[in-house]
């Protein structure tokens, strides 16, 4: 199934938006876990086993687990989800973006080593470089567009021909490198304003939604700002609110715990 399809059928089969982003990091995980042989998979095995009826997707950011040395424990976590919950799409964020030959090496990395559904993409240095990712007709293409970080607009907010380059990038996208409908867009959840431009400018693309949670994103703002018609068409993800709500053994129980309201919080806001 191709990952625009499985993400549709997540959407309607589980009615949730939500993406949880699998963020590792060692200093915040619980204590009782650093001591198990495979501490970084205990960890996301358990915050995938709590949430996994309320996700849309899974974003492991792979900066996480190669920072620790952990990239065969990211490998276990695809396994686990792959074999236990196959129907729930993997988003590998890892955020690539190279010359047109390395760029076909990312993507064996995202595609064949890891397995993943989709990967994030850095479109700044042009078409070539996220074509590798394009071709693979039935995996996702997820491109930096409009992101959640304070220091976005010092690039991303620069005027080309009167518009945001924002702007011009998800035109792009959507009207040239879009052939095999496998595209989506980052759009941070702080930025509802410029995300109800870039819903106008793509349709129905998906939206991958950075920024709830720790980083403050207004949900009623963003959902009313980037859902499409039915509403769907955002991947919201929330990592550290939810995979870091509890840091006892009861960790998993306060990350469902936050997932669900999470989960309602954005329903409220949905078209019906």
């Amino acid at each position: 199934m191709k990952f625009i399809q499985k993400l549709e059928q997540c959407w309607s089969s589980s009615n949730t938006l939500l993406c949880v982003g699998l963020d590792p990091n060692w200093h915040k995980i619980p204590s009782h876990i650093k001591s198990l042989p495979e501490p970084i998979f205990e960890f996301c095995k358990a915050i995938v086993d709590a949430t996994h009826d309320l996700v849309c997707a899974y974003k492991p950011q792979i900066a996480y687990f190669s920072g620790l040395q952990a990239e065969d424990q990211l490998e276990k976590t695809r396994n686990y989800i792959r074999a236990t919950y196959p129907h729930i799409p993997i988003i590998l964020d890892s955020k690539r973006g190279d010359i047109g030959s390395t760029a076909e090496m990312y993507a064996v990395e995202a595609f064949d080593r890891y397995n993943a559904d989709a990967v994030t993409v850095n479109p700044y240095m042009g078409k070539d470089s996220a074509q590798p990712f394009l071709d693979r007709a039935d995996r996702g293409t997820i491109l930096l567009c409009r992101t959640s970080n304070p220091g976005a607009a010092d690039i991303q907010d620069l005027l080309v021909d009167g518009q945001p380059l924002y702007e011009k990038v998800a035109s792009m996208i959507s009207q040239q490198w879009n052939a095999n409908n496998n595209c989506c867009i980052v759009v941070g959840a702080t930025w509802p304003e410029q995300m109800a431009r870039l819903r106008e400018i793509t349709g129905d693309m998906p939206f991958l939604v950075p920024g709830v949670g720790a980083q403050g994103g207004d949900v009623e703002a963003l959902v009313i700002a980037g859902q499409t018609a039915n509403g769907r068409g955002l991947m919201i993800n929330s990592s550290r609110a939810v995979i870091y709500a509890g840091n006892d053994e009861n960790f998993a129980i306060a990350a469902r715990r936050v997932a669900i309201e999470t989960r309602d919080l954005i329903n409220q806001y949905r078209n019906s």
